[in-house]
């Protein structure tokens, strides 16, 4: 694996690998077993969007592999004036070991990919949330003992989440269903992916029909960042959208809930629905220390 660009540009066995990796590097966190694979690596993590756990999660596992993670801010950086990617990304090759980026443009990670010469990570595109999903994988076979076989449901914005979590759960034997508006559907190059997998994948615009059977339900904000200006739109065309009790009602036993967070209660989730299944939810957000922290020493290796 030379880049972590999209799941994609994965193969479900990599996928896996990186989620038992993940569950590895978790176990020696916990149990103090030393594991500073990254020891003398510096890792540039860039940010053109907010971020509260990509950010810190990033930091703290170099940390944890006995590495650096230098936070760099897009805007106190050349490319705000323009600097090109491919200059920039040449100048970060010549500093660092890897950078990861949480940044708007799928192509712009690409082209960071194109001409540099160093690992770089995706930590979050418009199109893709590729890191995110490892932990959720890793999240739901902690809580359910497998993936292949489970069925998630996907209830909202056709967006990165719908469209990595769609490829993620495929590629590791897992039923899909994506519940959204007609107008809000996943990407197009997802949807053809997505035919491969014939009855294993469904798209539905009806919260019940979706969530009926379902093992995982999984849900995020209805307006990503970027996307302010449409929030009201948003609200009324997502009315109806929410992950509640009723829902739940008609998964299947024991089935979990996931979010990526941040949550908006009473939106896209039920604060009665996120509090119930808050351990759940939880152990996600932790599980992005443990799934950055795989994703790293795959593309950096043990020293």
């Amino acid at each position: 694996m030379k880049h972590f660009l999209k799941l994609l540009d994965l193969t479900g066995e990599e996928i896996t690998g990186l989620i038992d990796l993940a569950a590895e590097l978790k176990y020696k966190q916990k149990n103090n077993i030393p594991h500073r694979y990254l020891e003398g690596k510096s890792v540039a993590l860039i940010f053109e969007k907010a971020s509260t756990r990509t950010r810190t999660s990033f930091e703290v596992g170099c940390y944890q592999l006995g590495g650096q993670g230098v936070f760099l801010n897009t805007n106190d950086m050349q490319i705000r004036r323009g600097e090109p990617v491919q200059d920039t990304v040449r100048v970060l090759s010549r500093y660092f070991d890897c950078v990861m980026i949480r940044t708007f443009k799928q192509s712009y990670v690409e082209d960071l990919a194109k001409y540099g010469t160093i690992p770089i990570i995706n930590g979050l595109t418009d199109f893709a949330h590729p890191t995110q999903v490892i932990a959720d994988l890793l999240t739901i076979r902690e809580y359910k003992g497998k993936l292949e076989g489970l069925t998630m449901c996907y209830i909202g914005d056709g967006n990165n989440m719908a469209n990595s979590l769609t490829v993620g759960a495929l590629k590791t034997g897992m039923s899909m269903t994506v519940v959204c508006p007609e107008d809000y559907r996943p990407d197009a190059s997802v949807l053809e992916f997505a035919k491969q997998y014939g009855d294993s994948f469904k798209l539905c615009s009806d919260p019940k029909e979706g969530a009926a059977g379902a093992d995982v339900l999984v849900t995020d904000v209805w307006t990503s960042m970027g996307q302010e200006e449409e929030t009201k739109k948003r609200q009324t065309a997502f009315k109806g959208y929410q992950v509640n009790e009723e829902l739940m009602a008609l998964a299947n036993p024991g089935a979990i809930v996931q979010h990526c967070l941040p949550a908006h209660r009473e939106e896209e989730i039920s604060a009665e629905t996120f509090e119930k299944h808050a351990a759940e939810i939880f152990d996600e957000a932790e599980n992005r220390l443990h799934a950055h922290k795989a994703i790293l020493v795959e593309l950096l290796g043990r020293n």
